[in-house]
């Protein structure tokens, strides 16, 4: 009987895990190829892993809500049937078994494990997959052998993931506690003196939690527990503030040629496309020109190695009707018309708005776009969406006075004006880069020929 390992996928260039939301097929079910087995969520989107074969499931690796690393084994299906020998025990197999006849489960002896060393502990590299009624998944496994955290040790430490499982988040914050013990002899009273002395060297999800004074509540004060989507954006706002630091710049644009233009067009674009035509495409082809003539806004940082990209990928900000944001990507922006990005614009949205985005439709971008006008606000200080290096805020149109230069010299007229904000990682654009590039925006789009034919 052969056997396939099924795959954690991988579902873009910077997603590294995922977690494991639901096992749609349980141990012995029959699972057809290219049939849903299990639903994981990457970051921000959920997504379907299909079976590559048809066959039976006949081992689950990983639990509900185990987070994963891409291009690790999550489960094993037999091809050839034998249910019953299979789905007897759903640690049927190990990797190198290669027959499903055997009565004795292989992993059987990772039982005993733990008994054996009492006078001495037990170390991370013979940690069983369990201990008792616990799962240990194979991340906090590593870890822990890297820390030389002993079983002993490990079934000590207070687990937050289901059924009390301890989780990634779990065993760092006890290393935390563990480390600053070791040399300061005091309880860990003294934390908070040490903590400023290297906030770097903190795990991304560890800082807010340190710094923060615990809480007390009483019957006017709602706790409202944090759903998946908004704990993931979390940690990638603290991990961009943490690994980029910001700078932001700002240019004040006349775009009433563009109103004007739109305002004119608008109808007949609707009748010849079928599609509204925003604001949003004409912005993204003046960012994606200007990008062409500043390159190096459009990089990627990779240690102390820069890495220029060569397609332009536009990413633009949407909001959910949780009240999540979203960033779904448009690949090659700079091959597509103003009628080809308002397609791809009303596509992306109308889809990441009824939850319908593909998991490779949120990855890949090199430079992104936040619409803040949509919610009245006349500018904003954007974060980087890592691993890029730069984003932009459009602000809210508004009718202001401005000075306009005409033949007979400079008047005060009635103009729509808008402000556009950048922000920037310092570490690779300064302030010439950034500031030319978002000047050149604001350039291209002031120069907008309002005479211009669809």
């Amino acid at each position: 009987m052969a056997q396939v390992d099924l795959i954690m996928p991988k579902m873009g260039e910077s997603i590294m895990e995922a977690t494991i939301l639901k096992w749609v097929k349980q141990v012995g079910d029959q699972v057809e190829a290219d049939e849903t087995v299990l639903e994981i969520a990457t970051d921000k989107v959920d997504s379907e892993v299909p079976s590559p074969v048809s066959g039976t499931l006949v081992e689950i690796l990983f639990q509900e809500n185990d987070v994963v690393e891409v291009g690790k084994p999550i489960a094993v299906i037999a091809t050839e049937g034998e249910e019953a020998a299979t789905a007897a025990g759903p640690m049927v197999a190990e990797k190198g078994s290669s027959n499903g006849h055997s009565s004795e489960p292989a992993p059987q002896p990772a039982a005993p494990a733990p008994p054996p060393p009492v006078a001495e502990p037990v170390m991370a590299g013979d940690i069983p997959k369990s201990s008792g009624t616990r799962f240990y998944s194979p991340l906090v496994r590593t870890i822990a052998q890297k820390e030389n955290i002993s079983l002993q040790e490990l079934d000590g430490i207070q687990g937050s993931g289901a059924k009390g499982r301890v989780t990634k988040k779990d065993i760092l914050a006890y290393l935390e506690t563990r480390t600053q013990e070791v040399p300061v002899i005091p309880q860990p009273v003294q934390q908070p003196v040490q903590q400023p002395a290297s906030p770097a060297s903190m795990p991304a999800s560890q800082a807010p939690a340190v710094s923060t004074p615990a809480m007390r509540t009483d019957g006017n004060v709602e706790i409202i527990e944090m759903d998946r989507m908004r704990k993931l954006i979390a940690d990638h706002m603290v991990r961009s503030k943490q690994t980029s630091p910001h700078v932001t710049s700002y240019v004040e644009v006349d775009v009433t040629n563009i109103v004007n233009w739109r305002n004119k067009i608008k109808n007949t674009f609707l009748e010849r496309y079928g599609e509204k035509i925003t604001f949003t495409p004409i912005f993204i082809e003046a960012i994606v020109r200007a990008i062409h003539d500043f390159p190096l806004i459009n990089i990627s940082v990779e240690g102390d190695k820069i890495l220029r990209k060569k397609n332009i990928n536009i990413g633009m900000a949407a909001a959910l009707p949780s009240g999540n944001l979203i960033v779904p990507v448009i690949k090659n922006a700079d091959h597509l018309s103003v009628v080809g990005l308002t397609k791809a614009v009303n596509d992306l949205a109308n889809r990441a708005r009824s939850n319908k985005l593909q998991p490779d439709e949120i990855q890949g971008g090199t430079f992104t776009l936040t619409n803040v006008g949509t919610f009245g606000n006349v500018m904003g200080t954007p974060i980087i969406n890592q691993p890029e290096v730069a984003i932009m805020a459009a602000g809210a149109i508004r009718k202001k006075p401005a000075v306009v230069e005409t033949e007979y010299g400079d008047l005060m007229a009635v103009r729509q004006m808008m402000f556009l904000s950048l922000s920037y990682d310092h570490r690779v654009v300064d302030g010439f880069l950034g500031g030319s590039f978002l000047r050149r925006v604001g350039d291209y789009l002031e120069a907008f020929d309002p005479e211009r034919s669809l």
